[in-house]
């Protein structure tokens, strides 16, 4: 009977976590709006043009640049001081 009554529990969860391709989009938009907030005025201090294709490049390698930065080495596979290159679990001769 309890195995039964898992799917029952589990099922509304499961709708609750879908979106629809609007909401996708929506919040897509709303990233890309914080994400022009944040970088839009260093990008313009650079010399693009506001809500030019060139500005909008510059927002995203701006973005992405902090991304890996904030991830460090360990976000590139491991390699790095802690990862298997940098001696890890076996040591740095094997």
């Amino acid at each position: 009977m309890r195995i039964r009554a898992l799917p029952i529990l589990v099922l509304p969860l499961l709708l609750a976590a879908c979106s629809t391709p609007q909401q996708r989009a929506e919040r897509l938009q709303a990233e890309m709006a914080d994400l022009m907030a944040i970088y839009g005025p260093a990008c313009t201090r650079l010399g693009y043009a506001p809500n030019s294709d060139p500005w909008r490049e510059c927002v995203l390698q701006l973005s992405t640049r902090d991304e890996v930065r904030r991830y460090g080495p360990s976000y590139h596979g491991g390699y790095g001081p802690r990862g298997w290159r940098g001696g890890g679990f076996w040591g740095p001769y094997w």
